[in-house]
């Protein structure tokens, strides 16, 4: 009885040895991160000496050396890149959209005579993959719908030879805005197509955000290969869709006028970027964090994804300046082409099969570059389990939350080898208010938010790495 009574004292002193030593081990993480972070200044550096980075484009190429660079920097044991060929999409010369008043007609004396609103401009933008319109535009009645599924009651007849305006907003009574992403964005993702095949000739499509505002919203859409239609498609401000929506509402009469320049081009060759510390003890067992190096055009892409990106990279640089020797290996990576086709997390899937790696963990940072709150997690409960026994050793850094589901899109195709996932979740409120916008930029980065997550990735894939996952 003795001997078990002090096998248990034994295991009980151990394992709080242990907390104490991971919590003054975590608390050197978030203080390297905060006083000698790296974060802010690589991501000043991506987003305004080389800005926005659309797969296939100059500047995604520049980032790609740019990504070589910073992963040696931060003392990386190797640097490889793994080719990839991704799609080129074009925007070409800025989108143009107007609402064309028609003529109103009067009686004046024993004439008839005629009054011509000017026509007013609408700030528009195409969606990432749209054809463009014939150079003289494309000018028709537009009809307002709500849902995808609308067109299919609406039929045919009421739709063909009109511009289909989808006008479903956010669900504002969502506490995550990514929750109200999830439930509008099908009509940019797929609305185009389904309006086609019912004869539409163009779509505009209500910006994915909570907020009220002139900034429209890019993102990825797609032609649907069962329908070969194949039509113009654009984004217009909540403000614009506001706006248009009250004309239709009150029986003005107009047509909608927009002119996109957009066209694919073939695809272009290009790489994801790879930064890693070899492991001590079990080299073959892997932890891969990551971001996506590609962003929109129309900003600077600061949230969408520098943030991740540098974030990940700065995981490395942080074990190294405090000389961490992980037992496993780390892997930082610098993903092309999340945006329109995730050809580089495609690609390091295929690579880490065909090269027979072992990945115990996966994890990426895409949500902005917020203060930290938890991590997202697609695993086993036993899994979750561990992941939420940490969840004290992080409380003193605002990081809190780990009960969500979820993984980063570009770690997704590593979960068909069951691979567990996680994605950094930072504070959401804000991040519909800059994603796939000309206000996605530097200046919107708060450089403390920024580094603390940076510290917060560290800091898991510290934990993950002395006990295994």
């Amino acid at each position: 009885m003795k001997t078990l009574k002090t096998v248990l004292i034994l295991a009980v002193s151990i394992n709080c040895v242990a907390q104490k030593n991971d919590s003054i081990m975590l608390r050197r993480i978030f203080s390297e991160a905060l006083m000698n972070g790296k974060c802010y200044s690589n991501l000043d550096y991506l987003s305004n000496k080389i800005g926005g980075r659309i797969s296939g484009s100059p500047q995604a190429a520049k980032a790609v050396e740019w990504a070589e660079i910073a992963m040696k920097e931060a003392n990386s044991d190797n640097v490889t890149k793994q080719e990839c060929m991704v799609p080129h999409w074009v925007r070409g010369e800025k989108e143009k959209g107007e609402i064309v008043f028609k003529v109103e007609t009067f009686a004046k004396g024993d004439k008839t005579v005629g009054r011509q609103r000017p026509s007013e401009p609408m700030n528009i933008c195409a969606l990432g993959g749209s054809v463009g319109t014939t150079k003289e535009g494309v000018t028709a009645d537009v009809l307002e719908v709500k849902s995808v599924e609308e067109l299919y009651k609406l039929g045919t007849d009421k739709i063909k030879g009109k511009i289909v305006f989808f006008n479903r907003p956010f669900d504002n009574s969502e506490i995550d805005p990514f929750d109200a992403y999830g439930k509008a964005v099908d009509q940019r993702w797929k609305g185009p197509s389904i309006a086609a095949k019912f004869g539409a000739v163009a779509t505009i499509c209500r910006s994915m955000t909570t907020r009220i505002d002139d900034f429209p919203h890019t993102g990825g859409m797609n032609y649907l290969d069962s329908i070969p239609e194949k039509i113009p498609a654009c984004a217009i401000s909540t403000k614009g869709a506001e706006y248009l929506s009250g004309l239709i509402k009150s029986g003005d009469h107009f047509k909608f006028h927009l002119k996109m320049n957009c066209q694919t081009l073939p695809d272009e060759k290009s790489y994801n970027v790879v930064g890693e510390i070899k492991g001590s003890e079990f080299p073959d067992e892997i932890i891969v964090v990551g971001g996506h190096l590609d962003s929109w055009d129309t900003g600077d892409g600061s949230h969408d994804d520098g943030a991740g990106v540098v974030q990940s990279i700065e995981v490395i640089r942080i074990m190294k300046a405090l000389g961490i020797k992980p037992k496993r290996t780390i892997r930082a990576v610098a993903f092309m082409n999340e945006e329109n086709g995730l050809r580089g997390g495609k690609k390091y899937a295929e690579l880490a099969e065909q090269n027979k790696e072992k990945h115990i963990l996966a994890i990426e940072s895409d949500r902005g570059g917020f203060a930290p709150r938890g991590v997202t997690f697609e695993g086993s409960v036993e899994k979750r389990t561990k992941l939420k026994s940490w969840a004290p050793l992080l409380m003193p850094y605002g990081v809190y939350d780990f009960d969500r589901k979820g993984g980063g899109a570009d770690i997704s195709p590593l979960e068909k080898d069951a691979v567990p996932v996680m994605e950094l979740y930072p504070e959401p409120q804000r991040y519909f208010d800059h994603h796939h916008t000309a206000n996605d930029t530097f200046q919107s980065i708060d450089k403390r938010e920024l580094e603390m997550g940076a510290a917060t990735l560290a800091a898991i894939v510290y934990l993950a790495d002395q006990y295994g996952f």
